[in-house]
């Protein structure tokens, strides 16, 4: 009787050990699994940023995201910007890297934020305020792959009478979330994302138009240094612009070295005319204008 007695002690202890123990393999203590996602580079995971408002066309062109999560961890978001005018005629962009860890937690971010399940929010009645952007979230992450328009989400102090509680309490979560992506560094496990850097540039969308420029603000000229003259270049963007990617090696090769040298207001020469250049830098994701 006694041996059966230790006996099931001992099988008592370690079925109780076992389910005491990390199921994870990674012994983190969670048993929640990650949302699956892309790994890739150029996989866009999670976007947000601005379109739209009453801004001129060059600036809707350029706009670029305020925050971009890939598969492989690399963040993309504004740089310091110098604050000079005219400013440089390739804005800056920064980028961090987020192990799989950090990855996890703001796509988990992202879902309770409820954006695989909101619908966009884009009644201008509701809000009663004229010319504000949208802000568009784009989430590709655990079997979602939509994008999620508000409008005028930050322009707002208070509810307005005529918005349902459903829709203000949506876009309290989603400028909740905005505000997380704005601070990862405060609240992401310790050491699971690195040190901001400079954004590496390989290719831009470059928007040519006739120059203008300012007759206060002369500014030198520089050649246009690919083969191609500008006025063969590029597909119409709308507003007199044209578009036209340059990529490696063209860009790193020729033209970011005279890039790097110009501002906003450079008058660029080509076939003995000159053109305007408004430069907006690609991301992973993109390839074309």
């Amino acid at each position: 009787m006694q041996l059966r007695w230790i006996a099931l002690v001992a099988l008592t202890i370690t079925l109780f050990g076992a389910a005491c123990a990390d199921p994870s393999p990674g012994g983190s203590g969670s048993s929640s699994p990650s949302i699956a996602h892309g790994t890739a580079p150029e996989d866009l995971l999670l976007r947000w940023g601005y379109e739209g408002g009453f801004t001129p066309p060059e600036y809707q062109l350029t706009n670029l995201p305020s925050f971009s999560l890939y598969g492989d961890g690399t963040i993309v978001r504004p740089g310091p910007q110098i604050e000079i005018y005219p400013g440089p005629a390739v804005p800056a962009l920064e980028a961090v890297h987020a192990d799989e860890e950090a990855i996890a937690s703001i796509l988990d971010a992202a879902f309770e934020a409820g954006l695989d399940t909101v619908g966009d929010l884009t009644d201008m009645g509701s809000v009663g305020v004229a010319d504000a952007p949208e802000t568009v979230f784009t989430l590709r992450a655990g079997g979602v792959d939509r994008a999620v328009r508000v409008y005028a989400l930050g322009e707002l102090s208070g509810k307005p009478p005529g918005m349902p509680e459903m829709e203000w309490e949506a876009r309290q979560a989603l400028l909740e979330l905005i505000d997380r992506l704005g601070s990862l560094e405060t609240w992401l496990p310790e050491g699971s994302i690195g040190a901001s850097d400079a954004y590496d540039v390989t290719g831009v969308r470059a928007f040519v138009s006739r120059y203008r420029g300012q007759a206060d603000l002369p500014q030198p000229e520089i050649e246009w240094p690919l083969d191609t003259p500008l006025r063969d270049l590029g597909e119409d963007a709308g507003a007199g612009y044209r578009c036209v990617v340059v990529t490696d090696p063209d860009w790193t090769e020729r033209l970011e070295p005279s890039a790097t040298q110009a501002n906003q207001l450079t008058p660029w020469t080509s076939g003995g005319r000159r053109y305007a250049i408004a430069f907006r830098p690609l991301l992973p994701d993109e390839v074309t204008c």
